[in-house]
């Protein structure tokens, strides 16, 4: 077994490491665009008095920065070639969104909105898998390039984890279909000009077969963005929305109809493992910053550095990102060797983890940085406000332990991986 990290994807490391010094860090620098990084961070990203949506000025920033990475070749690294991408692969995404992260804030990677110089496009990929002929036409390039995006509305209101017990229904009609509900944190919706929406087709509640997905204009009669739900981390683009008899065609659903949860459950699965690799590198990032710091700090004549009570806590979360590490690369490997669906279960413990051990290194940070540490001068209470939403999103922390308990007692199968003795 080979544990180095493939000479193609360090080389490309330092080429990132190259372009961030040279082309993203003297923009974060102009105008005063540190300002959404330092403590004004919350307060510039704001805008307070449209719903709490991000700001203008902000969104523009980070427009600007996705077509420097894609004018670059850096932002389509995971797309396929023929989209302008560099075919990446599950472990390459898994390296890289851990380095970038480890880096701290800044417009080189900015997790609260998966902001990145190398694009995390669940929705192309989406796309690519599911889409026809005639919706690749409208999405792909746009997609790709970072210019558009589409909304998600699998959770409504009185059904978070459980998608199969969705209220939100839709019927054939002699020309499409009519789609009745509500949906609540749809991130990107108050800028997206169409809603994934999953309603149920056929079937009664509980069954995993029956729900359809729809790519809805938001624009579309009987649709409407309800309101935008303030966050522990704001700005919020997080929209709760209604569907009053909403018409949409036939041609609007995404993949095959009544097969709906495939699609959720392929998104999640790609998400998760690299929403891992990303808690896993702020992690990192928390504790070498606490580190340096306490190698400085010398209160009552000598350095934190010194004191046990200091290392031993950075000890076990260093040990655990070790650990981690190893689990996340080697999932990432298998799901591009053996398939997405082959380790779902390593994804989840991946996951869930990674978030928890995320939310307890900034903690830390902030405990051996005192009360510099809990001021916002400091990144820790951001990185732990916006972290700690990754332990209930894309399935909390319980529901994916679940899922990993189905597979260990034997309530649930996932594919085989081909090659592999079971």
């Amino acid at each position: 077994m080979n544990f180095d990290i493939p000479i193609e994807l360090s080389t490309y490391l330092s080429e990132l490491d190259t372009f961030i010094v040279e082309k993203i860090k003297p923009l974060e620098e102009q105008d005063d665009n540190v300002r959404f990084f330092d403590h004004r961070r919350e307060y510039s990203r704001t805008d307070w008095e449209l719903g709490g949506r991000p700001s203008k000025e902000w969104e523009e920033l980070l427009a600007k920065t996705r077509k420097i990475a894609d004018e670059a070749g850096h932002y389509r690294y995971a797309f396929p070639r023929e989209h302008g991408g560099r075919d990446g692969t599950n472990l390459g995404m898994a390296i890289i969104r851990e380095h970038l992260a480890s880096k701290g804030l800044g417009l080189h990677c900015d997790l609260q909105n998966e902001h990145s110089i190398v694009a995390n496009n669940i929705a192309l990929l989406l796309m690519l898998n599911y889409g026809s002929e005639e919706q690749k036409a409208t999405w792909v390039e746009k997609l790709a390039a970072g210019d558009a995006m589409f909304a998600f509305g699998i959770t409504e209101p009185k059904h978070g984890s459980d998608a199969t017990h969705m209220e939100t229904v839709a019927h054939k009609t002699s020309n499409g279909w009519i789609i009745q509900g509500e949906k609540t944190w749809n991130s990107g919706i108050h800028s997206a000009p169409a809603d994934l929406i999953f309603a149920r087709t056929s079937g009664k509640a509980g069954d995993a077969d029956g729900i359809t997905a729809f790519l809805v204009p938001t624009d579309s009669a009987g649709f409407k963005l309800e309101e935008l739900l303030w966050t522990f981390n704001m700005p919020t683009d997080h929209g709760r929305v209604s569907l009053e008899k909403v018409r949409v065609p036939e041609t609007s659903i995404l993949g095959t109809k009544g097969k709906g949860l495939q699609i959720v459950q392929h998104f999640f699965n790609e998400n998760r493992i690299r929403q891992a690799a990303s808690s896993l590198g702020a992690a990192q990032f928390c504790i070498w910053e606490s580190i340096e710091y306490a190698k400085k700090r010398s209160p009552f004549g000598k350095t934190l550095s010194r004191q046990q009570g200091i290392q031993f806590p950075l000890v076990e979360l260093q040990t655990q990102c070790e650990m981690l590490r190893a689990l996340v690369q080697k999932t990432a490997w298998m799901m591009d060797k053996y398939g997405a669906f082959s380790v779902s279960d390593k994804v989840s413990m991946c996951n869930y983890w990674a978030n928890r051990l995320c939310c307890e290194a900034a903690d830390r940070a902030m405990q051996v940085h005192g009360g510099l540490g809990y001021s916002r001068h400091k990144p820790f209470e951001h990185i732990y406000r916006h972290h700690r939403r990754y332990r209930i999103t894309e399935g909390t922390e319980e529901i994916q332990m679940r899922r990993i308990a189905g597979y260990m007692f034997g309530f649930m199968r996932q594919k085989e991986p081909k090659g592999v003795e079971s």
